[in-house]
């Protein structure tokens, strides 16, 4: 049987290596440097950077190769959160069970360490070393901009200022969805395809962690909004009630909570059925696709 917990234990360990290798590289020792490592190694569960190196492995690629495009992605994930914490936007105090980037610092601080953790991803991915190869140089131009589309105006930041807008205006299940899907499940979804990407994948593949990538994408959300219902904030480490106390659209209000259950059971079952074809290397994310579900953070 697969031990998943065994599985993140270790990628997170080597993980973490390698951000505290850039953080250590990427300029002086100071406030900026400090927020923004206070923000980037608080923990959380390295969800996206786990995702690329699980694809890649499931098509046989190699961990240390993709390993660049893994800490980007957490890189860019982080930066959102500490954007996404600020009075002006969700305006929250608690993030991975530590006080929010504005609270430990302050308001300008976080911001300028979320743009600094934006653009050192960017500067990670533009450094690796593909010498005189050029078919290197096209795969990791690729995945610059798969990810730089994904976080951007088209992707998270087009579903971020959707998210503001929708607070206190009821969405539809339609209007929610494709909210969620650029907010969330873009930066989910890209960090498999780039994980694939650079590890070979063939089209037929490809088509399948797509619509692998896409279901736990959602899945993943409509687990936020019930956490956000019936969570922990000790376990969480972060409040529960703030959708409701910021009249946001979420699964649990538009569907009620059991058939959001439902809904994301069935988002899992359609994950794992793209993979049926895959061999035993893909064990990481049929387990990881259960874990969104079962998750209690």
């Amino acid at each position: 049987m697969f031990d998943l917990n065994a599985y993140l234990a270790e990628k997170i360990e080597r993980i973490n290596a390698a951000l505290e290798s850039i953080l250590k590289t990427s300029g002086p020792s100071d406030r900026l440097l400090e927020a923004m490592t206070y923000s980037l190694m608080a923990g959380g569960k390295r969800f996206r950077p786990v995702l690329c190196i699980a694809a890649a492995e499931a098509v046989g690629g190699d961990q240390e190769h993709v390993l660049p495009a893994a800490c980007a992605l957490e890189m860019v994930h982080t930066y959102s959160l500490i954007h996404d914490d600020l009075p002006a936007m969700d305006d929250d105090d608690l993030r991975r069970g530590q006080s929010t980037c504005h609270k430990a610092f302050d308001e300008a601080t976080a911001i300028l360490a979320g743009d600094a953790l934006l653009t050192l991803a960017f500067q990670t991915l533009s450094s690796v070393p593909a010498g005189n190869d050029d078919r290197q140089v096209k795969k990791w131009m690729r995945i610059i901009q798969l990810i730089s589309h994904a976080a951007g105006y088209c992707g998270m930041i087009q579903g971020q200022m959707l998210d503001i807008g929708a607070e206190g205006n009821p969405l539809t299940l339609n209007e929610l969805q494709s909210m969620h899907r650029l907010k969330t499940g873009a930066l989910i979804e890209t960090s498999l395809i780039c994980g694939a990407q650079l590890a070979d994948v063939n089209s037929s593949q490809l088509n399948l962690l797509e619509s692998y990538a896409q279901n736990i994408g959602l899945a993943f959300q409509v687990t936020d909004d019930i956490l956000n219902v019936e969570g922990d904030p000790a376990v969480m480490g972060k409040a529960a009630g703030t959708d409701e106390l910021r009249q946001k659209s979420t699964y649990p209000s538009l569907l009620g909570l059991e058939e959001s259950k439902v809904f994301a059971g069935k988002l899992i079952d359609s994950a794992l059925q793209a993979l049926e074809t895959f061999e035993q290397t893909a064990a990481p994310l049929r387990a990881i696709a259960t874990y969104i579900i079962d998750r209690k953070k």
